[in-house]
């Protein structure tokens, strides 16, 4: 492969050690490194899932990120906390201003809350070559939060990225160029690199593909009928190619729809389920009016519990774009008595809105005050968005089958 003809660049893959046990450790006043502490979504629920284990715990029990509550050790140094996203949110916020005394906005790339991209060029006479400057953000990073980090360095995003999996998390600092990656990449199992999951695989290893040094020299050809775009994708990443901006203002792309869903703590029968449905579509549709948008494709879908297995997911559009609550409610509520079985208990619903149109292009009816009906919708939005989510609620939200209270009190699915 001839690497002359691609960009090289200094990237940094930053990911923080077990971020959400790291930071409790720190709050606790432990060292996060040596501590026994588990993060649980829910320690109330035997079946909560773990969300983070400290690498302490991993490395004396096998605990892992999706163990479950009632599988941790009875060991009586294990520390037990529950989730604090806000904490984390804040933590991660401020880990991104201590890189801005480093490289400007537009040189950041967050990847999750514990991990975000680097991109260094050009400041080896301010800070050093890259490797230094790693060096001076991971002490730094540890002086200010306490929280030790793994950073991998890369002359593209993918390289720092899948060198800092594969040998930063090992190593504390760990760096590929283009003319390492048969040495250090092309030995690791094909699942070992980012964008590959259980799927892709088990479709590699029936071509025979165990490793990335299998999937470089593999024809081209092959891969891009059998897999498409992806397959394309696979051949450039096995050389360690990649073309992904590593600079500049990383904007989202063009809104394409508006969805909610949740998985219930328990099973809600037919009875229930409409206070469940209505309380996501009101999500969606504030969403929607947030940004002047509606859509014309409504969508519901619903998961039965384990014992009966199953559900649907279908979708009808309507003559008219809507982001009133009532009308994506009623289409829901259609879509739910034509194709519930009638008789298996619900544990996860998911709403969309989509086929968005703005509200300008929005065409009005002759026979229906749209705009009243609109209008107490952006009154409550502006209601909840003065005195909170839960100032102004529906009387339905109130009952045991509302999920609009509870869902306040968490970011991300959890406890804030």
């Amino acid at each position: 492969m001839d690497y002359s003809v691609y960009p090289r660049n200094d990237v940094l893959c930053i990911d923080m050690r077990s971020f959400y046990a790291s930071v409790e450790a720190v709050k606790l006043g432990l060292d996060p490194m040596e501590t026994l502490l588990a993060v649980v979504g829910d320690p109330n629920r035997s079946g909560s899932i773990v969300l983070a284990a400290s690498p302490a715990l991993k490395k004396k029990y096998g605990m892992s990120n999706v163990s479950r509550y009632f599988e941790l050790p009875k060991d009586p140094d294990l520390h037990i906390v529950p989730a604090h996203m806000a904490d984390y949110l804040e933590v991660s916020t401020e880990i991104t201003k201590l890189l801005y005394q480093y490289v400007p906005k537009e040189a950041i790339h967050p990847y999750s809350v514990d991990e975000v991209w680097v991109t260094v060029n050009g400041l080896q006479r301010r800070f050093g070559n890259r490797l230094t400057i790693a060096q001076r953000i991971k002490h730094d990073i540890l002086e200010c939060f306490g929280i030790t980090c793994s950073i991998g360095i890369g002359d593209n995003k993918f390289l720092a990225k899948v060198v800092m999996d594969i040998h930063a998390k090992k190593q504390g600092i760990a760096e590929c160029t283009y003319e390492d990656v048969q040495q250090k990449l092309w030995p690791a199992p094909v699942e070992a690199i980012w964008g590959i999951g259980s799927r892709m695989k088990k479709n590699l290893e029936r071509m025979g593909i165990i490793t990335l040094g299998q999937l470089a020299p593999f024809d081209l050809q092959r891969l891009r009928k059998r897999f498409g775009v992806m397959g394309e994708q696979l051949y450039w990443h096995a050389w360690g190619i990649d073309l992904s901006p590593v600079i500049g203002n990383f904007v989202k792309t063009k809104q394409k729809g508006f969805g909610h869903g949740i998985a219930l703590l328990r099973d809600y029968a037919k009875e229930e389920v409409h206070v469940c449905i209505l309380d996501l579509c009101e999500e969606v549709c504030r969403r929607a009016r947030t940004v002047q948008m509606a859509g014309k494709t409504i969508q519901l879908g619903i998961s039965y519990s384990k014992e009966t297995g199953g559900g649907f997911s279908r979708s009808t559009s309507i003559s008219i774009p809507t982001n009133a609550t009532m009308d994506m409610y009623h289409v829901c509520m259609g879509l739910f008595f034509r194709f519930y079985d009638g008789r298996s208990s619900i544990r996860r619903v998911y709403v969309t809105l989509t086929n968005l149109y703005t509200k300008q292009d929005t065409q009005l009816s002759l026979f229906e005050n749209r705009t009243k009906k609109e209008d107490i919708g952006y009154i409550m939005d502006a209601i909840r968005a003065k005195y909170g989510p839960t100032s102004i609620l529906r009387a339905i939200s109130y009952t045991d089958a509302g999920i609009t209270i509870e869902r306040s009190k968490k970011i991300g699915g959890h406890y804030a």
